[in-house]
């Protein structure tokens, strides 16, 4: 079975600043381009860091409102912080980032268990080659019922599991496979479930399937 790396859904056109980029340089490219992260990177394109709107905003709550009213103002003798106006004062670094090899599920869970949006996508130098956002993972989720049951039908029943087209009837909707009928072994149900789960653009999976012979030796009742 072929799944989709990080390569595929990436954008591959990435907007980037160079470390010296002024916080309004930022701002306008937040504004041109329509995003709310970029990447920050030298001369040779390595990644430095990232600069997010929360970044910008986060720089500039110690200014004061338009009459004058500003946050808590720090106790005497205590130093003002360093007022941000680079893209490498303002940067989150070093920055997270995933390799074009990454399958869609692992870096799913790298971006929840980082708390982050996106991802800039660096080859083994550490040079930057794209970004990956959260709607990028979400792509194959668009993919045609009909091409996730033939991929099933074919590359994990037929190719791997080597099951005859009758043995197991499969139906897609709205990605959510059913999988109906009846296997020689018990213990090739929890394979074929999670082969047909990694398939991409599955969204859930129920199996009725029945088996001959119980080779998990689990059964207290005759084989369903």
């Amino acid at each position: 079975m072929q799944h989709r790396t990080v390569f595929e859904v990436m954008t591959h056109d990435v907007v980037t600043v160079g470390p010296t980029a002024s916080f309004k340089e930022v701002a306008r490219l937040f504004h041109d381009h329509d995003i709310s992260a970029v990447p920050v990177v030298d001369a040779s394109r390595r990644v430095l860091g990232v600069v997010s709107e929360a970044d910008l905003l986060r720089s500039t709550v110690g200014l004061p409102d338009l009459e004058g009213r500003g946050t808590t103002r720090p106790a005497p003798g205590d130093r003002e912080p360093p007022e941000a106006e680079t893209a490498a004062e303002l940067m989150t670094a070093p920055a997270l980032t995933a390799q074009p090899t990454w399958n869609l599920v692992e870096t799913a869970r790298t971006m929840h268990g980082k708390g982050v949006k996106r991802l800039p996508v660096a080859d083994e130098t550490g040079q930057l080659v794209g970004i990956v956002s959260r709607s990028d993972l979400l792509r194959p989720f668009l993919r045609r019922d009909s091409a996730i049951r033939e991929e099933i039908e074919h590359d994990v029943l037929r190719t791997t599991l080597r099951l005859a087209p009758d043995e197991i009837h499969v139906r897609v909707h709205d990605g959510v496979v059913t999988l109906t009928g009846r296997v020689e072994e018990r213990g090739s149900i929890p394979v074929l479930e999670r082969l047909c789960r990694s398939v991409d653009g599955v969204v859930a999976l129920h199996e009725s399937v029945g088996y001959t012979y119980d080779n998990l030796g689990l059964d207290v009742e005759p084989p369903r």
